[in-house]
This record gives structure tokens, C-alpha cells and sequence, in this order.
């Protein structure tokens, strides 16, 4: 069906950047500006969620990039299911930057707010591309958009942090433009096809491999795959919102969701097995999901911790895609939405810790439930979810990975990198609850993982140095328990984290803890993250999941 919406979902936050702008002396209009045309584009996309489940396509035309590919949109089950979750948690993500950014007094709030709608702009445009060009164009217009939030800070390191965020992220989006070319070249077309493009299935094969290779690669960088991940773990320096936008709306869910229409909709399920090359991407998965796992329990800084679960939970999706059975793909793809439901949580509880006491470490949480009670409830459930606990949404997804990998043959391997995943998230998420709740700072139990030579936090560092490394410049840098997350020196340094003297307040389970601007937020995540768990067909996405396996020709049941 031809018509605005899909252009309109698009045009909606793109049309609000200067309209934020504008408002830069009146913080109150402009923040409504951005709850407006959040709830707006939320509503233009789930109008079309109907439709497309009884199958109806909509599309929208722009114009003619060259002979025979199209500047076009259109809303599919698969871009539909990226688009309805990346329009659903801004709406959640911007309640949660208003008290964020004005808890921390942030500078520059107007350009990130118009940052965020660029942002949401060119993640909806990645998710109801047409075909692989036009795909690319919205890909790279992502990370120019993202590029402000990851150096919102504008201190060394967060220049630094960006610089690598822009050579790694174009470096992709270079691999993906050579194996779009290259596509082209085999089939004549860029178009997404369910079942794959006709003409891939009978090229070259080794040219179709180097396509298959380049695509890959290009899109796993914002997935990002080892080895391409480091940029992932040194973006935390952004602000906590966008480290939620990073890890669980667009820039990563924007590289799953490329690899999943190149599997899905570009070589098909049924020319992957041909060619061979599904085995090898789920082998990378794997390797990235287990390797990401142990190297999280060795961080200290809660996000650093968060950013290497990403990076593990991410796989899982690639490694439900490269299985080619119906239901790794369906728990693959269900992956998306449960990632994002527990990760914003996490992610978000971690910002409220972080601006109400200042704590970034984990050692330095003991007792914290205390005073963060609602808080750390909603961790316990992210946390629980994502090591696959049931009645939460990891649960979900994770379920049909295992079965999905044990329904093949040689799949047990793939089942057992996926388990003992759960076992160590479990490790590195449970003592950060369990010494939130039953532990204090005086009776503080130091955990080996962290204390120890192995740990990260004495003899050893996370970036592979010593404390011996910096011994010559000790009198320039400011030392690290006077940086906080975002790379400030605090003057104040009396007070950079941890306990105060006394021990933690006890704020209650009535919502002292914090603003509602941001427990509200934390409260939904959580809140999603058990819907999906338990009602899963009720919360509409696994419907949508099972609307495109369903369209798939020749996938295993």
C-alpha cells in the first residue's frame, strides 16, 4: 500500500530538530517539543501494526538514487519490530533525560535533545529502508547523529571516545557499501526480498560469500562483534541516556537489524545453507557471547560492566540468525525487544545511582538497596532477565535459542555456549544485588573476582596497563576516584562515591530515592521487561517475531 505514514514516522522527529533548537532559552517548551513528537511518532508507527499483521505492506517512494534503485521506505513485520521498539523507548529515554541531564545541571541540553531526535530520525529510516542503499544512507546518517551524544561531554577522553566511535562505525559502513555494490552486481537488485534475492542463489559463489563477508562485517561493527567491539565498552563516557540510546535502542540494534535483513531478506535462509557462511557467523557469535561474559566480570565501573553484557547479548540475536532454524530465528528476533526492555533498565538504574550518590563502582555499593530500594529492585529484575530467569523477558527469547540449537544437528555446542552465558551473567549480576541488599559498607565481603590480580582493579587494569603506568604523570591527571563517569574532574573531593560517613539513608519503597523524571522511566523498563516474560504474544512483539519467520520460504519449523 503506498502512503505517508512510513515517510512521516520518519519526518515527525527530523522536523523537531530545529524546532528544539530554537528553544534553547526555554528548557520547558523545548522538552515538550521532544515528549510531543515522541509520543507522536509512537503513535504513527503502532497505527500500522494491524495491518501489517494481517499483511499489508505500507510504502512510500521518494525518488531514484540511480536505474533501478529506489530513495524508498516501507513497513514490513521486520521493520516494523525495530521501529515500534526504537519509538516506544524514546518516549520512556526522553522522560528519562529531563531529570537526568537536569539532575547533573548539564550543559549543551539543547543540542542533545536535538541530538536524540536526529538520532530516533535516522534509526526509524535504518528500520523501514527499502533496500540495502537506501539502508546505508539512513546507517551512516546515524552515526553523524550520534556522533554529539557520544562526545557530549567535550573533554579528551570523550573526543577520544568519539574519534573511535567514527573509525570504526564508517570503517563499517564502508564494508557495507562495497558488498551493497557488490550485490547489485550479482542480482541487478538491492531490494529486500523475503527468502532472498533470486539472482544471489545462482552468482558466483565466492563472490556471493564476499558479499555476504562484507555486509556482515560492516553491520556487526555496530553490533558489535569481536573483534570490532572496543568502541562499544570506551562510549560509556557519554551521558547514561545515551548509553541506553547506544546499547539498547538504535546504534547496536541498528547492526543486528542488518544483519538480520541481509540474512533474511537478501540472501535467504536457503542460500545461506548453500553457501555455507551461516555455521561461521554463529560461530563468531558465540566465541563474542562467551568471551564478552568473562570479560565483564573483571569491570569494576558499572557501565563498563553493562557495555560488555551488551556486547555478549547482542551475539545472542546473531547467533539465532546464523542457526537458520525457525525457532533460533524467532528467538533471536525476540531478542531484540527483550534486550532492549532489560538493558535500558540497567542502564537507566545505573544513571539514577550515579546522580543521586554519585557512585560508579560496584565496589562501592554495598548497602545501597537502602538507599535506592525501588532502583535496585528494578536491577534485580533486568539483571534476573537477562540470565535468562523465567517470567522475564530473556527467558523468552533464550528459550527458543536453546531449542532452536539442540533442534540441529552439531547444535549442541550452540546450546552450551548459550547456558553457560546464563551462568555467567549470573555471576557478574548477582553480587551487585546481593551486596545492594545484604550487605553493608562496614560488613562489606570483597569479592575475589573484583580484589584479586585478575579483577581489573589493582595490579591489573581493564585496558591491559598497570598503576605503574601512570606513576610519571601522576601529579598532571587527576586521580580516578576524583573522575566520574563522564570524565569531570570533581573538585569536591570529599564525596566521589560510595557511603557517605554514616552509611546510606534509608529512603523507603515510597519513591524518595529519586525525581520520577527518572524513577518512572527505570519503573516502565522493568515493567516491560516482565510483560514480555509473561504475556509475550499479549505485548504484541513476539506476534510481530512470528510474522516474519512466517514469511520466510524453507525455514526449518
Amino acid at each position: 500500500m503506498n502512503e505517508l505514514r512510513p515517510i512521516l514516522a520518519i519526518l515527525v522527529s527530523a522536523a523537531a530538530i530545529p524546532v528544539i533548537l530554537s528553544l534553547k532559552g526555554r528548557p520547558n517548551l523545548r522538552e515538550g517539543v521532544t515528549l510531543t513528537v515522541a509520543f507522536a511518532k509512537f503513535g504513527i508507527i503502532a497505527s500500522m501494526v494491524p495491518g501489517v499483521l494481517s499483511g499489508t505492506e505500507y510504502e512510500f517512494v521518494v525518488g531514484q538514487f540511480a536505474t533501478g534503485i529506489e530513495l524508498a521506505f516501507h513497513v514490513d513485520p521486520l521493520g516494523l519490530l525495530f521501529g515500534l521498539l526504537a519509538s516506544l523507548l524514546w518516549i520512556v529515554t526522553s522522560f528519562y533525560s529531563i531529570g537526568y541531564m537536569r539532575g547533573l545541571d548539564e550543559h549543551a541540553q539543547t543540542r542533545y535533545f536535538a541530538s536524540f531526535a536526529a538520532s530516533l530520525a535516522s534509526a526509524v529510516g535504518v528500520a523501514f529502508a527499502s533496500n540495502l542503499l537506501t539502508l546505508f544512507v539512513c546507517y551512516e546518517l546515524l552515526t553523524v547523529s550520534t556522533y554529539p551524544l557520544v562526545t557530549h561531554d567535550e573533554t579528551d577522553e570523550a573526543r577520544a571516545a568519539g574519534r573511535k566511535y567514527l573509525a570504526y562505525t564508517f570503517g563499517g559502513g564502508v564494508a557495507v557499501l562495497g558488498g551493497t555494490v557488490l550485490v547489485f552486481v550479482l542480482a541487478g537488485t538491492t531490494a529486500f526480498t523475503p527468502g532472498g534475492l533470486e539472482g544471489l542463489a545462482t552468482a558466483d559463489p565466492a563472490l556471493a560469500r564476499a558479499a555476504f563477508a562484507l555486509l556482515a562485517a560492516g553491520f556487526g561493527v555496530k553490533a558489535a562483534l569481536m573483534p570490532v567491539h572496543s568502541w562499544l565498552p570506551d562510549a560509556m563516557v557519554a551521558p547514561t541516556p545515551v548509553s541506553g540510546l547506544l546499547h539498547a535502542v538504535a546504534v547496536v540494534k541498528s547492526g543486528v537489524f542488518g544483519i538480520a535483513r541481509v540474512v533474511l531478506d537478501v540472501f535467504g535462509t536457503e542460500t545461506m545453507a548453500e553457501l555455507g557462511v551461516g555455521l561461521p557467523l554463529a560461530a563468531i557469535a558465540a566465541f563474542t557471547l562467551l568471551t564478552a561474559s568473562v570479560i565483564a566480570l573483571r569491570q569494576d565501573n558499572l557501565k563498563r560492566r553493562l557495555a560488555y553484557s551488551t556486547i555478549s547479548q547482542l551475539s545472542y540475536i546473531v547467533l539465532g540468525l546464523g542457526l537458520l532454524h525457525g525457532q533460533a530465528l524467532t528467538g533471536g528476533l525476540l531478542h531484540i525487544p527483550a534486550h532492549a526492555f532489560m538493558k535500558l533498565t540497567l542502564f537507566f538504574c545505573a544513571g539514577a545511582i550515579h546522580v543521586e550518590t554519585h557512585t560508579d563502582d560496584i565496589s562501592d555499593m554495598a548497602g545501597i538497596g537502602r538507599r535506592m530500594p525501588l532502583t535496585m529492585a528494578a536491577f534485580a529484575v533486568a539483571a534476573a532477565g537477562m540470565a535468562g530467569i523465567p517470567l522475564v523477558a530473556g527467558f523468552v527469547s533464550k528459550w527458543y535459542l536453546v531449542i532452536g540449537a539442540l533442534s540441529l544437528d552439531g547444535g549442541l555446542v550452540f546450546a552450551t555456549a548459550l547456558l553457560v552465558s546464563g551462568v555467567l551473567n549470573i555471576a557478574y549480576f548477582w553480587p551487585i544485588v546481593y551486596q545492594a541488599y545484604f550487605e553493608s559498607p562496614e560488613g562489606h565481603d570483597e569479592k575475589p573476582l573484583l580484589e584479586g590480580p585478575l579483577g581489573g582493579r589493582s595490579e591489573l587494569r581493564a585496558d591491559g596497563g598497570d598503576d605503574a603506568d601512570d606513576s610519571a604523570d601522576e601529579g598532571d591527571t587527576p586521580r580516578p576516584e576524583h573522575v566520574d563517569h563522564l570524565g569531570k574532574h570533581r573538585e569536591d573531593h570529599e564525596h566521589h562515591g560510595g557511603p557517605p560517613v554514616g552509611g546510606w539513608d534509608d529512603r523507603g519503597w515510597r519513591g524518595g530515592e529519586s525525581t520520577w523524571f527518572m524513577l518512572g522511566p527505570i519503573l516502565t523498563a522493568a515493567t516491560l521487561s516482565l510483560l514480555l516474560g509473561t504475556v509475550p504474544y499479549t505485548a504484541v512483539f513476539l506476534r510481530i517475531v512470528d510474522a516474519i519467520v512466517g514469511n520466510l520460504p524453507g525455514v526449518m519449523a
